[in-house]
C-alpha cells in the first residue's frame, strides 16, 4: 500500500506532487498538496514539513504522522521524505509538465507520455532520437530536452546531496550551471569552493557540508575559507579593508580554532595574493585593493589632463544660461555650473530642492550650444530615468553606459577602450561602490571633464566602499555645496522635514501626525501613530491596499507606492511585510513553478546579470512563465526579460524594501515603517534618505520615540576604506 498507517499514528505515503500552497525561503518550510500513487483520481493529501527544494510534478515517498489542523483539516506531518523518478503514467505527465524539463510544456508532455506510456522517460534518457515521432517536435526542440534532461540528472544528485542542508532547487540549479557535469564531485570534495563561486549560498552551509563529509575542523582549506568569509562579512558592512588583528580574533571565534591558526591562514593568503597587507596592519582583499588603487589613479589622470572642451567664455555662458532659464541663479548654484566647467574633476553636493536639477540643466545647455553633447549616467534605472527627465538629456544606468560583451563576459569599455565623451556627469554618486566606480572613472577619457553629483547626507553605498564622502574628504578637488531649499512647491514639505533631520531637530512643523483614522491625504507628510508592531503593519496595509489608491489618482498600488524598512527581520521587517503584502495584494496569484513567488508579484533584483541586462536594484513585476516552464518573464521598465530557473533566487519579492535598496530610486509615495524595534538600524542619515526618496507623498507609520531615537543619532558607523589617503 503506497498510503498506509503504522504504529504510533505513523504514516507512510508515496505519490506525485500536485501543489506548492506555501513556501518560505528562509526556513524551508512548506504546504503541499500530494496525490497518493494508485488513488489519481481521489482528493490530494495536505503535506506540511522542512521539505526543501520540493517540485510540483515530483514522485516523493514521505513518512510522517497524521495530524488535523482546526481550520485547514487532515494533513501529513511529514518527519523524513525522499524523491524519485515517477513510474506511473500519471506521474509522469505531472512531472514532465510541472517545468523541470526545458521545451516540455503540459501539452508536449501529455503528447509525449500518450506515444511511450510508461517508456517515456527511458526514452529520453537513453533514445531521444526517437521524440521526433511526436507530432510538433523538430530535432531543436529534441536537442534541448535531452539536454534539459542530462542537465536535471545532476541537478538531482545535487538536490538530492544538499536538501539535508536547507538548500533549494533554484540554488541547486545555480551550482550545476556554475560547474556542470562537475557539480556532484565539487558539493561533495570541494564545499568550500560553493561560498567563494555560488551568490547567496554562505560559509555556514558549505561548513557545515564539509564537517559532515569528514573534514578536518582545523584543516587549511577550512581556515582559509573562514578567514575569507570574515573579510567579505566586513565588506557586506561597507568596509573595503579590516584590521589584521581583529581579523584573526573573529575567525578565530567563528572557527573555534586557536588564534595562530587563523594567523597562519591570513599570511598564506597574503603570500598567494587573494589578500594584501598594509603596513599600518590592516588587510584587504586583492580586488578592492587594486579597484582603490584604479579610483585614486583615474581621477588623477583625468584632473591631470588638458580639457577637449571648445574654448567657452565662462561668465557669458552663465549669464546666457540664467536667461534661457528665466530666473537669477543663487550664488551656490553659479558657482555649481562655472566649477563643473572650469575644472576637469568635480563635485557637487546638496539634498532635496537645494538646485541640482538647475545647475545640471543649464549645463547641458551651455555644453549643447557648443555642440559638445554631454553624456549623463546614473547606478539605477529610475535615477538615469530622472536625471533624462530632469536635464532634457538622454541618461543611461553606468551599466549600459560602460556596455557588456556576453562572449568575453567584460565591459566594453575601460581604460583601454573609454566612452566617447567630453563631459560625463555621474547622478547619485553617494551610490557608488569601489568596484564600480574603479569601472567607470577607468573608462571616462583623459580630456573629458568629470562631474559628480549626489547627497552626501545620504547613506553610503550597499556595496564596500565610501567612494563619494572619500573623493571630498581628500580636498583634492573642487566641491560645492548647496544647503539653501529653493524649492517651495511641490515637495517643499518633504524638503523641508529632510532638513530639520540633518540639523537635528525632531519636531518639524512640516510633518502632521495623526491616527490612521484621522490622515490628511491632501498634504505632502505625514505621520500616522501606530507603536505596536501588529498596529504598524496593519496601517501599512491598509495604506497600501485600500487609502492610497482610493484617494490618488493614477497610482498604481503595486509600482508607485514602495513602503521601507530599516530591518529585515522582526515582526515588523522587511520579510515580514513581504508576506503580509504579498497576500494583501497579490494573494489570487497563481504560482510560479519551482519558485515561491506568484504572478504579478513585485520583486526586485539583488544580483548584477550582465547577461541578462538587469542589475542589483532593478524593480519588476512578475508576468507569466514561458511556455516549457524553464523561466519566468519579469517586467523590468516595460522591457519583459525571460529569467531562467538558475536565475531566480536572484530575484526577491518588493513589496517592503531596505532603505539602502532604495537609494537612487524616486517612488510616487512612500511608506516608512518605523518602531522601536528597529533601534539597530535607527539613525539619522537613514531616516533622512528614506524620506527623500518620497516624490509626491510621504506616510511614516510607528512610534514617534523611534523617529526622535534616530534624529538624534548622527553616529553612522565609520567606514574603513583606504581610498581618501590614496587620492
Amino acid at each position: 500500500m503506497y498510503l498506509s498507517m503504522i504504529d504510533g499514528g505513523q504514516v507512510c505515503a508515496e505519490g506525485v506532487v500536485e501543489k506548492i500552497v506555501f513556501f518560505n525561503d528562509d526556513t524551508q518550510f512548506c504546504v503541499a498538496q500530494m496525490r497518493p500513487k494508485g488513488r489519481e483520481y481521489s482528493e490530494p493529501v495536505t503535506i506540511t514539513g522542512i521539505l526543501a527544494g520540493l517540485q510540483c510534478g515530483e514522485t516523493i515517498s514521505v513518512k510522517g504522522k497524521w495530524a488535523r489542523h482546526p481550520s485547514y483539516g487532515a494533513r501529513i506531518n511529514v518527519e523524513s521524505f525522499s524523491t524519485k523518478l515517477p513510474s506511473s503514467v500519471y506521474g509522469i505527465v505531472k512531472f514532465l509538465g510541472s517545468g523541470l524539463i526545458a521545451g516540455i510544456g503540459k501539452k508536449y508532455a501529455q503528447a509525449i507520455v500518450d506515444r511511450f506510456g510508461e517508456d517515456t522517460l527511458k526514452i529520453i534518457d537513453e533514445n531521444s532520437g526517437r521524440l521526433l515521432e511526436v507530432e510538433g517536435i523538430g530535432k531543436k526542440r529534441a536537442r534541448l530536452i535531452k539536454k534539459s534532461w542530462d542537465e536535471q540528472r545532476a541537478l538531482r544528485d545535487v538536490v538530492m546531496f544538499l536538501r539535508t542542508y536547507g538548500v533549494g532547487v533554484s540554488m541547486c540549479a545555480k551550482i550545476v550551471k556554475r560547474y556542470g557535469d562537475d557539480a556532484i564531485r565539487i558539493v561533495r570534495m570541494e564545499p568550500y569552493a560553493l561560498c567563494r563561486d555560488i551568490s547567496g549560498l554562505g560559509f555556514k552551509t558549505a561548513d557545515a557540508i564539509a564537517i559532515n563529509s569528514g573534514v578536518s575542523n582545523e584543516s587549511k582549506a577550512r581556515v582559509q575559507a573562514g578567514v575569507l568569509h570574515c573579510v567579505k562579512e566586513a565588506e557586506e558592512r561597507g568596509d573595503t579593508c579590516v584590521l589584521r588583528a581583529e581579523l584573526e580574533h573573529i575567525s578565530s571565534e567563528l572557527l573555534q580554532v586557536e588564534k595562530a591558526k587563523c594567523s597562519q591562514a591570513v599570511a598564506e593568503l597574503v603570500e598567494c595574493g587573494e589578500l594584501v597587507a598594509f603596513r599600518d596592519g590592516r588587510v584587504q582583499r586583492a580586488v578592492l585593493n587594486r579597484a582603490e588603487r584604479e579610483i585614486a589613479e583615474n581621477l588623477h589622470r583625468i584632473a591631470g589632463s588638458s580639457s577637449g572642451l571648445p574654448p567657452i567664455k565662462f561668465e557669458s555662458a552663465l549669464s546666457w544660461a540664467k536667461d534661457r532659464a528665466g530666473f537669477d541663479f543663487a550664488p551656490e548654484q553659479s558657482e555649481g555650473v562655472l566649477s563643473a566647467l572650469k575644472n576637469k574633476v568635480c563635485v557637487i553636493t546638496g539634498g532635496p530642492g537645494t538646485g541640482k536639477t538647475t545647475i545640471l540643466k543649464s549645463l547641458c545647455d551651455i555644453l549643447s550650444a557648443k555642440k559638445v553633447k554631454p553624456v549623463l549616467a546614473a547606478p539605477t534605472g529610475r535615477a538615469a530615468q530622472r536625471m533624462a527627465e530632469s536635464a532634457g538629456v538622454g541618461a543611461k544606468t553606468i551599466h549600459r553606459l560602460l556596455g557588456y560583451d556576453a562572449s568575453s563576459k567584460s565591459f566594453l569599455h575601460g581604460e583601454d577602450n573609454p566612452i566617447d565623451a567630453k563631459f560625463v556627469v555621474i547622478d547619485e554618486a553617494s551610490m557608488l561602490d569601489t568596484k564600480l566606480a574603479a569601472t567607470v572613472f577607468g573608462a571616462v577619457p583623459s580630456e573629458a571633464h568629470l562631474l559628480l553629483v549626489g547627497d552626501v547626507n545620504q547613506l553610503p553605498s550597499v556595496g564596500p566602499g565610501n567612494v563619494l564622502k572619500d573623493v571630498i574628504s581628500s580636498a583634492r578637488f573642487p566641491v560645492v555645496r548647496l544647503n539653501k531649499i529653493f524649492r517651495q512647491g511641490a515637495r517643499s514639505d518633504i524638503a523641508l522635514c529632510a532638513r530639520d533631520i540633518l540639523e537635528g531637530r525632531a519636531k518639524s512643523d512640516n510633518m502632521r501626525v495623526s491616527k490612521i483614522s484621522d490622515v490628511d491625504f491632501s498634504r505632502e507628510l505625514n505621520f500616522i501613530e501606530a507603536a505596536e508592531p501588529s498596529e504598524c503593519v496593519d496601517a501599512c496595509v491598509r495604506l497600501m491596499r485600500d487609502e492610497i489608491p482610493r484617494r490618488a489618482k493614477g497610482i498604481d498600488p503595486l509600482m508607485d507606492i514602495q513602503l521601507l524598512a530599516p530591518m529585515k527581520k522582526g515582526s515588523a521587517g522587511i520579510a515580514a511585510f513581504n508576506t503580509v503584502l504579498s497576500q494583501a495584494l497579490n494573494g489570487g496569484a497563481k504560482s510560479v513553478p519551482g519558485s515561491s513567488l506568484r504572478e504579478g508579484d513585485k520583486v526586485m533584483q539583488t544580483r548584477n546579470n550582465y547577461e541578462l541586462d538587469i542589475f542589483n536594484g532593478d524593480i519588476g513585476k512578475v508576468g507569466r512563465p514561458c511556455a516549457d516552464n524553464s523561466a519566468v518573464g519579469v517586467e523590468f521598465d516595460s522591457r519583459r526579460v525571460e529569467v531562467p530557473r538558475a536565475d531566480m533566487t536572484d530575484l526577491q519579492t518588493a513589496y517592503a524594501i531596505s532603505v539602502h535598496k532604495s537609494q537612487g530610486s524616486e517612488f510616487e509615495v512612500v511608506i516608512i515603517a518605523l518602531l522601536k524595534q528597529h533601534f539597530l538600524m535607527l539613525q539619522r542619515n537613514l531616516l533622512y534618505t528614506a524620506l527623500t526618496r518620497g516624490r509626491r507623498k510621504v506616510f511614516v507609520v510607528g512610534d514617534m520615540a523611534a523617529w526622535e531615537m534616530a534624529v538624534k543619532n548622527s553616529k553612522s558607523l565609520r567606514r574603513r576604506t583606504a581610498l581618501a589617503e590614496r587620492l
